[in-house]
């Protein structure tokens, strides 16, 4: 029989010293009938159930028996009963406490289980919603055994998968969770507890299937949580699965359709040149005789053809790089004027006569770029829109602030592109249906602009109506400092 703790002997000696206080102020302040005494016993012992255990509440009520006996039924200062009447009386008192003693203290347990069970469910949930957050399941392994310490309150855990022969822990290796033992474990059907070592282990099943074994260490955690955790961690990991090959079919997806688009770019943008290079190459060397003016032609299609493949490649190339992170933007603020004139420049001889509108708002802020990189966007903005409208329309240019961002805007009078292309302009290698092969290109422009506009921290968009044009837009962040520099007012129309 184990010894009482210094805080049960004081719940008993507060018990009874409520007996001793309601006893003496019936005897010397406040004289009341039996009744009054009796029920005001028994609310003290309901209160003292409440709070402490049911040996503390019969003991209380034994202990009032006897003061209402002794002090309050006649003969007074004894024991003895004279009253057949009061034998009831007392016999009643004592039932009524006992009772409510019993019935106070089981809905006190049954408050207590229910609080232990919100509490096991909340750290079931939170124990879950970890688990869904792993998105694969090397993830899923390495975070079960810290989710469990961190949820339940643990000391340790430890998960053995049987398909990897691998044991993934919490932390170090402690003996009372060696391998062996897990090993041992996912043969059983149910929990194992070990309340002198404070370890539990549980197999994992999915289904009627053992896929491994959990062991916990430093606290023994009930067997409906054991159950519940070995259910959600069997769960989870099939979730893991599943969502490891719905991430794989789509990877074999989006390769099929890059392969798809890259075999067209292949077949219709490369072989042209390589076409008209080996036509040209092959007339050379077949005839000898060619006059001057005959060979520097064919001499001519060779190295701009050349050029063309070269151009092609270094946009494949660029694009890769850009995807890889391996380009550094050597980026400094800058009025957004550098750019659009540094583009302009470079764009003068395919634009021939056609007419600009540059239209830059009044005191834009300077934006964070690198002016090389971002001409190269608005150089291919300018050049779609340049080759994909009527040669008579003009091409418009603004530039205007929204927010941290300025804004940056190429408008054509096109035919514009349909809304169901509009999503997949951006995409590598895609090209509109009705210019695919009607206009040369590769497709990488747009995906290019894409990249260096969002290295940047900005955001590039389409705008585009059937039969009335498109805009084609891109934001770049604004350097906020101190003295912002000033741009020109609204540009009159300038032709290129």
């Amino acid at each position: 029989m184990r010894p009482l703790s210094f805080n049960r002997l004081l719940q008993f000696a507060a018990a009874l010293a409520l007996v001793a206080g309601i006893t003496a102020f019936y005897l010397t302040v406040f004289h009341a009938n039996h009744t009054t005494v009796a029920l005001t016993f028994i609310l003290a012992i309901l209160a003292v159930s409440t709070f402490w255990d049911m040996s503390v509440s019969v003991t209380m009520s034994i202990a009032a028996m006897l003061a209402f006996n002794y002090y309050f039924l006649p003969p007074i200062h004894t024991l003895t009963i004279a009253d057949s009447e009061n034998w009831t009386s007392l016999f009643t008192f004592l039932v009524v406490a006992v009772m409510a003693s019993r019935l106070s203290t089981r809905a006190r347990q049954k408050t207590a289980d229910a609080s232990a069970r919100r509490r096991e469910i909340e750290r079931l949930y939170s124990f879950s919603r970890g688990l869904l957050q792993a998105r694969n399941v090397m993830e899923l392994l390495n975070r079960v055994p810290a989710q469990i310490v961190e949820a339940f309150e643990v000391g340790a855990a430890a998960i053995f998968l049987a398909d990897k022969q691998k044991v993934y822990r919490s932390g170090p290796v402690i003996p009372q969770l060696d391998t062996d033992t897990l090993k041992a474990i996912m043969a059983r059907e149910e929990p194992v507890i070990d309340a002198s070592n404070s370890t539990c282990f549980l197999p994992v099943r999915l289904g009627v299937r053992p896929i491994g074994s959990l062991g916990i260490s430093g606290q023994i955690l009930p067997r409906q949580t054991l159950e519940a955790i070995g259910t959600l961690v069997a769960i989870a990991m099939e979730h893991a699965r599943a969502m490891e090959q719905v991430g794989q079919t789509e990877a074999a997806r989006e390769a099929e359709k890059l392969r798809t688009a890259l075999l067209d770019a292949v077949t219709h943008e490369l072989r042209t040149p390589l076409t008209s290079i080996k036509a040209s190459v092959t007339n050379l060397l077949s005839n000898p005789q060619l006059r001057p003016d005959q060979r520097q032609e064919l001499l001519t299609i060779i190295n701009e053809e050349s050029d063309r493949l070269n151009h092609l490649v270094g946009e494949a190339a660029e694009m890769a790089r850009l995807e890889a992170g391996e380009v550094e933007l050597n980026a400094q603020p800058r009025p957004i004027e550098d750019v659009i004139h540094a583009a302009l420049e470079y764009c003068r001889t395919s634009l021939a006569n056609r007419t600009v509108d540059v239209h830059i708002a009044e005191a834009l802020p300077p934006v964070r770029v690198d002016v090389d990189r971002a001409r190269e966007v608005l150089v291919q903005l300018i050049e779609n829109a340049n080759r994909y409208s009527p040669a008579d329309e003009p091409i418009t240019i603004t530039a205007e602030a929204a927010g941290n961002f300025v804004v940056t805007s190429v408008a054509d009078r096109g035919d514009g592109i349909d809304d169901q292309e509009q999503p997949l302009i951006f995409e590598k290698f895609y090209r509109g249906r009705d210019q695919r092969y009607s206009v040369e290109g590769t497709g990488m422009g747009l995906p290019i602009a894409k990249a260096i506009v969002e290295a940047h921290g900005g955001t590039i968009s389409l705008t585009s109506q059937r039969g009335r044009g498109s805009v084609f837009s891109f934001t770049l962040p604004i350097e906020h400092t101190k003295a912002a520099q000033t741009s020109a007012p609204l540009r009159a129309t300038t032709t290129t």
